[in-house]
């Protein structure tokens, strides 16, 4: 018999171990399973995202330094606000503190209230100048 005759053989897997690696497939498969088990996958209890607390971005503003674009994240305000705004701080100066941002027309009462826990502090004139 010749080489060109001979039937080829699979260099890759023998048949005389193809049942070793059957078997090592399903106790794989087995693990797996026994895994997912384990850790509640019967009961639908593997992923708990949808069962996550939600996450708080806390974010504050500096009204003295931010743009229209920023302002208009903070709560009842809109972009037609936070143009008067910008307007009014480049018109009479910086806002010394959160009240004098009622200076703005839109800007009440109840807007300011919303508004307050998204506002950095403004800092206090100390005269620092002066000395």
């Amino acid at each position: 018999m010749t080489q060109a005759e001979r039937k080829p053989t699979n260099p890759f897997l023998r048949p005389r171990d193809q049942p070793a690696v059957a078997v090592l497939a399903a106790g794989a498969l087995v693990l797996l399973a026994a895994t997912w088990w384990r850790h509640g996958g019967h009961r639908g209890g593997v992923v708990d995202i949808d069962r996550a607390e939600p996450l708080v971005a806390k974010f504050q503003v500096d009204v003295n330094k931010a743009d229209w674009p920023e302002l208009i994240q903070l709560p009842g305000v809109g972009q037609t606000l936070a143009q008067r705004m910008i307007a009014e701080r480049e018109e009479h100066g910086a806002f010394r503190g959160v009240d004098d941002l009622r200076r703005v027309r839109g800007v009440g009462p109840r807007t300011l209230e919303r508004i307050k826990p998204y506002l950095l502090p403004i800092p206090k004139d100390t005269g620092i100048a002066q000395q």
